[in-house]
């Protein structure tokens, strides 16, 4: 017999050579086709039997990746590397057999083989693998080919259900929300239990998710969820390749029957256990850049396998969750920053005597959670206090910002100017245009000074901006309607008006934004009416309870905007009266 082809190892000798034979010595002896790939799938050694067999010679196979080289379904076409029925066994060291494969010749026939594969220590650092096959009889019959079998159906179920899980998991921004609807596509559809081991950026692994079908519901494992070993850097075990986004694998309880390598594994064996899982198909969740973490299909119940076939499915569908919840983690990261922006830019309120003053903002519900809507109030000269409720175009990032200039300009004219605020809101409109980032905005800015009797005296004008409301003690509300003028950035610099209003002992004044009334399905007047009638009903509660109550009951429920609120009781002044 021929002695077999391999690489020369440094040094002398073959290639990952077992102390006193060379691989060649080893594959020679065998009556049948035999090569040996090494951990990235490569062929290092080949026999005679095995080059006549594929019409190869070995300078062809050497170095040449397998798979690639050699795997084809029954109509010669290329196998996509996550079907290949040699790659969980592959992955996982373990070996695997097969009546019926395809493997192509030199000259591009099909040869249809039986294979057994097993592991081989080759005396190195890297798991190789040892391949036998001999040709065997094709079945005349198509439908007898695995390929054959019902794939048309299973590839419009294993279609309907990506096309599903992309709608699903791309209309959340929500990673809880997503996570629980990917949970609720897999299962009891793919398998009987679900997990996903999540990294979080501080490179912690979190398992979030042990959720299992039992009478058709899904109960939720919350004692195998929680905190995770870190993710090992060298370990082989299937869900650590997982996490490191290196392969997926086909694993069953045996995987984890020697002692574990590290703390993941340990929860593994746990799970495996607890869960009497006998079966798992287990992908890395990958996202745009980095490896989010991985989900773990098993079965328990049903007593099938899970094959090479359905570990493609579980990829395509970490695909896309990944993809999703990548998305998801950006917009909450997003989202952070924008509520850390938020509540600096929003100010604290001053305490003033004889006043009670509180405030509420809503982000907009699918925005950035941040945006143009604010409030102010703030100490001017000679005991006045000002008042701002103002609404810049927008609910992003680049709103908040122009909010940020028009309010710092606002409170420097205020101050500096000692003016009425008509005439400082005309300053602030010649201004927007040229020293902001501000197209367009809405206002209203009114001083307050101490009168009579513990009253107080307001002077305001409005730039657009939906009317102030006044509620006295006794319950009567109606709308400050007067001194309305043109929106900021309209770039007509008309004369603004002001009009002045006494606020008794014991009213309240409610200034609000847009987004506390309006509504897509209903006209303004309605949402103005609800507001004056809620306020009205609760004018004899504490100012806190009262503007708690306001929002959740005037808000509508299709809002898509956000909401600032600036409610203000007068109460009696020391030494007043």
């Amino acid at each position: 017999m021929a002695a077999a082809r391999g690489e020369r190892a440094p040094g002398g000798g073959h290639a990952g050579a077992i102390p006193g034979k060379t691989v060649g010595d080893m594959l020679a002896v065998l009556g049948t086709g035999a090569y040996v790939v090494d951990a990235q799938g490569r062929i290092v050694a080949v026999n005679a039997v095995a080059e006549g067999l594929l019409g190869r010679p070995a300078a062809q196979l050497l170095k040449g990746d397998a798979h690639d080289l050699l795997h084809r379904n029954a109509r010669g076409e290329s196998i996509p590397r996550a079907q290949c029925r040699m790659r969980p066994a592959f992955m996982a060291g373990r070996p695997a057999q097969a009546d019926l494969e395809w493997f192509e010749r030199g000259d591009g026939s099909l040869m249809a083989v039986s294979w057994t594969l097993s592991p081989v220590d080759l005396g190195g650092d890297d798991a190789s693998m040892l391949v036998l096959f001999q040709p065997r009889d094709e079945p005349a019959d198509l439908a007898a080919r695995p390929e054959a079998s019902d794939g048309l159906l299973q590839e419009l179920e294993r279609l309907a259900l990506l096309a599903e899980m992309t709608t699903q998991l791309t209309s959340t921004l929500s990673v809880d929300e997503a996570l629980q609807r990917l949970v609720s596509l897999v299962l009891p559809r793919l398998a009987d239990w679900a997990v996903i081991d999540l990294i979080s950026e501080r490179d912690e692994v979190w398992r979030s998710k042990v959720v299992h079908m039992e009478n058709g519901t899904a109960v939720s494992r919350r004692d195998l969820e929680g905190p995770m070993a870190p993710v090992p850097s060298e370990s082989l075990m299937p869900l650590s390749r997982a996490l490191r986004g290196v392969a997926s694998t086909i694993a069953e309880p045996r995987t984890y029957e020697r002692s574990p390598d590290t703390g993941i594994a340990v929860e593994q064996r746990r799970l495996f256990e607890a869960t009497g899982m006998h079966s798992a198909a287990i992908a890395p969740i990958r996202g745009l850049r980095e490896v989010l973490g991985a989900l773990t299909l098993g079965r328990s119940e049903r007593p099938e396998k899970f094959t090479p076939a359905d570990l493609a499915l579980v990829e395509d569908i970490t695909r896309r969750a990944g993809l999703a919840l990548d998305n998801a983690r950006l917009y909450q990261r997003q989202r952070k920053v924008a509520e850390t922006m938020q509540r600096y830019l929003l100010p604290q309120l001053p305490r003033v005597p004889g006043l009670e003053m509180t405030s509420r903002y809503l982000p907009a519900p699918d925005a950035s959670h941040v945006g143009g809507d604010w409030y102010d109030a703030f100490a001017l000269a000679d005991d006045a206090t000002a008042l701002v409720i103002g609404d810049v175009s927008g609910h992003d990032l680049d709103a908040a910002a122009g909010m940020s200039q028009l309010r710092n300009v606002l409170r420097s004219y205020a101050w500096a100017q000692k003016e009425p605020p008509s005439r400082i809101v005309e300053r602030v409109d010649r201004a927007v245009l040229s020293i902001t980032d501000v197209s367009m905005a809405t206002l209203v800015f009114a001083t307050l000074v101490p009168g009579e009797d513990g009253q107080w005296e307001m002077q305001w004008t409005n730039a657009g901006h939906p009317p102030p409301l006044l509620v006295t003690r006794e319950g009567v509300a109606r709308y400050l309607a007067e001194g309305s003028g043109m929106l900021l950035g309209t770039g007509t610099n008309r004369p603004r008006s002001d009009t002045s209003e006494t606020l008794p002992l014991g009213s309240t004044l409610v200034l609000y934004t847009d987004g506390l009334v309006e509504s897509p399905s209903h006209p303004i007047d309605e949402g103005l009416e609800r507001l004056r009638r809620h306020a009205a009903a609760l004018a004899h509660r504490p100012v806190e309870t009262f503007t708690d109550e306001l929002l959740s009951r005037t808000r509508p429920p299709d809002n898509d905007d956000d909401v600032a609120l600036l409610a203000l009781r007068v109460g009696t002044r020391p030494g007043a009266g």
